[in-house]
């Protein structure tokens, strides 16, 4: 879901995320809205010149728990987290050379 964010500008990568049924879509829209916010709020940059420019979910802490079973045994349980980074640019888009 966040490879196909890469590239594109704030409103195509808003539709996407809108448009997709999946629960790391909701969550990765949310990223996306605060770092608009964080673009137009902190350093005074309008939301219509900004760019995906690059957009990762990776592994965060797991938490560890245990469910009991029969006869006094414990199966392991990772509950995991998860870090989301999305890096807004107000760059043009490179070309690629041929």
């Amino acid at each position: 879901m966040a490879r196909a964010l890469q590239g594109r500008t704030v409103t195509e990568a808003l539709q996407v995320v809108e448009v997709n049924e999946r629960k790391a879509a909701r969550l990765i829209g949310k990223t996306l809205k605060s770092a608009i916010a964080n673009a137009e709020n902190v350093h005074h940059i309008p939301a219509d010149g900004l760019r995906v420019k690059t957009a990762v979910v990776d592994a965060g802490p797991s938490l560890k728990r245990y469910w009991p079973r029969s006869r006094g045994m414990a199966s392991p349980i990772l509950k995991r987290t998860s870090h989301m980074v999305i890096v807004l640019t107000d760059e043009p888009r490179a070309q690629k050379r041929t």
